[in-house]
């Protein structure tokens, strides 16, 4: 029981990770702060991947939201 709700508090942490790196480009677009490089440390090995099989979204980027709805099926799956 303690292994699953680990995995579900690490898989929820990166999910707002997620947000926060997103929430940050709005306010910081360059990324300067190191909230954001680290932001950006954690969460690029995961986004990258994505990015690359998604098509061009005329300068907006996808990536995060594909990848929360995929972390978010797998939290509520485990139990």
């Amino acid at each position: 029981m303690f292994l699953i709700n680990f995995v579900r508090f690490v898989l929820i942490a990166f999910e707002i990770a997620i947000i926060g790196r997103v929430l940050l480009s709005w306010v910081e677009p360059r990324g300067r702060s190191t909230l954001s490089q680290f932001l950006v440390l954690v969460t690029e090995p995961v986004l990258a991947p994505v990015r690359r099989f998604l098509p061009s979204g005329g300068g907006l980027d996808f990536a995060p939201l594909i990848v929360m709805l995929i972390l978010g099926a797998v939290v509520r799956s485990i139990r």
